[in-house]
């Protein structure tokens, strides 16, 4: 009887510490996945940034003429595609800009905007 006693006491220790050791690594690989999840988030907003900021040296800055109707609604849809109100309203501040001066004032902000929005 006594026996029977030594290894039931037995297996529930193991079992125990096995349910204790599986909870840890469980927990940890939780806390590592969900950082790794936030990693490709970040990744993913930085990439359609650049996309954008490229499109946009293209499209505008290198540009030798007028941009295009086709330039302009893919500029548009690439800054709508971030879904960040901020650099929306940057970019219509910039697009409804008058003259010289505020074009160039709103394109600062825009890109100073954008860069500060890229995550390392």
């Amino acid at each position: 009887m006594q026996n029977s006693n030594k290894v039931t006491n037995t297996i529930i220790t193991i079992l125990a510490f096995s349910t204790i050791f599986f909870a840890y690594f469980y927990f940890s690989s939780c806390v590592k996945f969900s950082s790794a999840e936030k990693t490709i988030a970040s990744q993913q907003v930085n990439e359609k940034i650049l996309n954008f900021s490229q499109l946009f040296f293209e499209k505008v800055l290198q540009g030798t003429k007028e941009v295009s109707f086709d330039d302009r609604l893919q500029l548009e849809n690439s800054v709508r595609a971030l879904n960040d109100k901020e650099i929306f309203d940057s970019w219509t501040k910039f697009t409804n800009a008058k003259n010289q001066n505020e074009v160039q004032k709103n394109f600062y902000n825009l890109f100073q905007l954008l860069l500060n929005k890229i995550t390392p």
